[in-house]
């Protein structure tokens, strides 16, 4: 079975910039994911991240999830529920227009905290784009506003928790799919696995590893990247 793609941006600005670059395009042609580490997003703001949702899932969503979402799932249920996810979300819209202030029950330091992961993932986001455009011949920045719309690009946030299910042969916790937008940029429980991609007819497992980053190119930048000379591989993911 094919290895997930892990790469180590530690050195992309050293001497061994064109081994991390190939690996990107390597990536990108054969995977249309990869995990990035030392990605420049410091750790320790990281695990606050981490510790802020969870705090914030076992105060605000968990009992609401129980009573509205899993008892009603679970009743008479006898096959493969295949019209709904064991998932408990909730959305934050960055841009064009921030939606954070009517997110209820949100601590200010976890507000403060998401405000500014959107802003390191942005960044990350872009300069990620900026490599892809390096790999295939393109003028920097030239993905970056390929996504601008007349009010600028449309940035979000997915915020995801996977309670235990009870009956997890009949209910996926989230259905297998591809993303529709550009790039997508995933930081997974770093102890609990679950997400996968279907490569080549087999399910791959995404390695859930302490302060990575998940890469995920989107439906919308692999017809960018097509266009300008590079084809990729989309996968469907799964969790």
């Amino acid at each position: 079975m094919a290895t997930f793609p892990v790469i180590n941006l530690e050195k992309l600005n050293g001497d061994e910039r064109s081994r991390i670059m190939e690996q990107i395009k390597d990536a990108c042609e054969n995977w249309g994911f990869f995990e990035v580490m030392n990605h420049g997003i410091p750790h320790d703001f990281m695990d606050s991240v981490e510790r802020l949702t969870k705090e914030h899932y076992k105060k605000c969503m968990e009992q609401r999830f129980k009573e509205l979402v899993a008892s009603k799932a679970l009743e008479g249920l006898e096959a493969e529920v295949t019209d709904m996810d064991w998932e408990s979300t909730f959305h934050l819209c960055h841009l064009p227009e921030s939606n954070m202030a009517e997110i209820p029950d949100l601590s200010d330091e976890y507000r403060k905290v998401m405000k500014e992961f959107a802003v390191k993932l942005e960044k990350l986001a872009e300069e990620l784009l900026d490599l892809f455009c390096e790999n295939i011949g393109l003028e920097k920045g030239y993905l970056k506003k390929a996504f601008y719309g007349a009010k600028g690009p449309t940035f979000g946030t997915k915020v995801s928790n996977y309670p235990p299910c009870p009956t997890p042969d009949k209910i996926k916790g989230l259905r297998a799919h591809t993303d529709a937008g550009g790039i997508i940029l995933l930081f997974q429980d770093p102890v609990v696995g679950g997400l996968q991609l279907l490569k080549d007819g087999e399910w791959v497992d995404v390695p859930p590893l302490r302060h990575s980053i998940v890469i995920n190119l989107g439906d919308q930048l692999e017809v960018q990247i097509i266009i300008n000379g590079l084809n990729i591989t989309k996968s469907k993911t799964s969790t």
